[in-house]
């Protein structure tokens, strides 16, 4: 996936905004809490995401993922995707999407509502 997909794919989520920030990575945030972050590698594009615990213990082993830096480090369940083979793009869309409802459902149901988030 380009970062240009990346940010076209997040932009598609619903309540979503977008920041350029920390050295010209795209982050992407649902009720102003990060959900995904983009960039860092110029060469090879890099995703780091929130995962589910299951989805942590699985996904750090892989070939191409790792425990997202700075995040994981400080007991959060954060996936960076940096090389091949990794994720394919549907697989890294299926995450990202994730990732965008366990934050979102870290929001106050107030927020959630006004965001127009609960179903």
């Amino acid at each position: 996936m380009t970062y240009e997909e990346y940010n076209a794919f997040c932009a598609s989520l619903p309540a979503t905004s977008h920041v350029v920030q920390w050295g010209g990575a795209h982050v992407w945030k649902v009720g102003g809490k990060v959900f995904v972050i983009g960039g860092w590698n110029k060469d090879e594009p890099s995703f780091s995401f929130k995962v589910s615990h299951i989805a942590y213990e699985m996904l750090q082993e892989q070939p191409g993922l790792r425990p997202a830096p700075y995040l994981a480090s400080r007991g959060m369940k954060w996936i960076q995707h940096y090389a091949a083979p990794g994720l394919n793009d549907e697989e890294l869309r299926d995450y990202i999407r994730q990732s965008h409802h366990l934050v979102a459902q870290g929001l106050s149901k107030k927020k959630q509502r006004e965001l127009g988030l609960l179903e």
